[in-house]
């Protein structure tokens, strides 16, 4: 499995999301996107679904230390104690000892940034994440974390897809060392209805999907897309035996749009 190294970390290039998997549905595709060949899995105490995750894995037959697994502690438990406890209750409910990959969800202007780096890096140094991270970080909070940290921070989860410029905080992220996560890298299906996803796709006898997972790991970018369908995990898996030309990753690249992003709400903080 293709992977990104960051900070000590290896995460393999492809990994399942999660996000509104429930119970059976959801185990069950943590187990057959394993028994596939994916070996990183995404998910997230806020999900609701880590029962599930942990059951799938062990389900799928494939030893521990082979799948890649991350959870993340959301916007509401970023005091220390509660960041503490929050990362303990997902180990629980996975059935783990440590996760690969601990993030924080969202960041939370009204708990000091500090507390929670903190508490985020002796959560590594307890042994209960073996790398550490965050998600939805601007580049402002992203130099603030790394002043912060005492354990390297080696991935920040965005989103991030070809309808979205993304480019200041990638830059920002790897100027820091840490590794760049997609989330809604198909951009919630957008991408199978776009002209030039999908007339590049006939090129290359792949969807529109495919290009657009393809366009993001061929960058060196991690993608995790969600999906409830079998036949989905094989179609997203298959982005490893073709390579888009810089001409088509340049018009691609062209798809940005002032109105792009997706994920947007009350708890966001101050996009770049």
């Amino acid at each position: 499995m293709q992977a990104v190294e960051a900070g000590g970390a290896r995460i393999p290039l492809i990994g399942l999301g999660t996000w509104d998997l429930r119970g059976k549905v959801c185990a069950r595709m943590v187990e057959q996107a394993i028994r596939l060949g994916y070996r990183h899995i995404d998910t997230a105490a806020m999900y609701g679904n880590e029962e599930a995750v942990g059951e799938g894995v062990r389900a799928s037959g494939v030893p521990r230390d082979e799948v890649f697994i991350t959870t993340k502690v959301w916007q509401s438990d970023l005091a220390p104690r509660d960041f503490e406890r929050s990362t303990k209750d997902s180990l629980a409910k996975l059935k783990l000892s440590s996760v690969d990959l601990l993030l924080i969800h969202w960041p939370n202007p009204s708990i000091p940034l500090a507390g929670t780096i903190g508490a985020l890096c002796k959560m590594k140094r307890e042994g209960l994440a073996r790398h550490v991270g965050v998600s939805n970080f601007t580049v402002d909070l992203i130099e603030q974390a790394a002043k912060l940290a005492i354990e390297p921070l080696v991935d920040n989860q965005i989103e991030c897809h070809p309808f979205l410029d993304q480019s200041k905080v990638i830059v920002a992220s790897r100027k820091r060392g840490m590794a760049v996560t997609a989330y809604s890298p198909i951009a919630r299906g957008q991408a199978k209805g776009d002209a030039v996803l999908t007339r590049i796709g006939k090129a290359h006898g792949k969807s529109a999907a495919q290009v657009c997972l393809r366009w993001l790991v061929q960058q060196d970018i991690v993608v995790i897309p969600r999906t409830s369908k079998p036949e989905r995990l094989a179609e997203n898996f298959a982005i490893f035996d073709f390579k888009l030309t810089l001409a088509e990753m340049t018009e691609i690249a062209r798809l940005a749009n002032p109105r792009g992003r997706i994920v947007d709400w009350g708890g966001s903080p101050r996009w770049d």
